[in-house]
């Protein structure tokens, strides 16, 4: 089982995740979308395409940026179509 944490607050908990460049890329119904607020960032990787970006939010902490996800990757990263993986802090464990 692999968990993300931030702030002692869990963010996902999946049996299926899926792992690229060291990074747990979590389904998404394993999400705890109560603490994910979507930003405006974007980054491009040469390789998987355009990552869209979630807030981490837990109480009154706000980790900007914390979470990412492909909606539309490239066809050679096609199996994190919609997995959220963390960052900046986050915690995840079990991979």
């Amino acid at each position: 089982m692999t968990t993300a944490h931030w702030q002692g607050t869990e963010l996902a908990r999946s049996d299926a995740t899926v792992e690229v460049e060291g990074n747990a890329y979590f389904p998404p119904g394993s999400l705890h979308v109560e603490h994910l607020r979507p930003s405006d960032h974007t980054t491009v990787c040469p390789w998987k395409g355009t990552a869209h970006y979630y807030d981490v939010v837990v109480g009154d902490a706000v980790n900007a940026n914390a979470a990412w996800y492909y909606p539309d990757p490239k066809p050679a990263a096609a199996q994190i179509k919609d997995r959220v993986a963390f960052w900046k802090g986050v915690v995840v464990d079990g991979t």
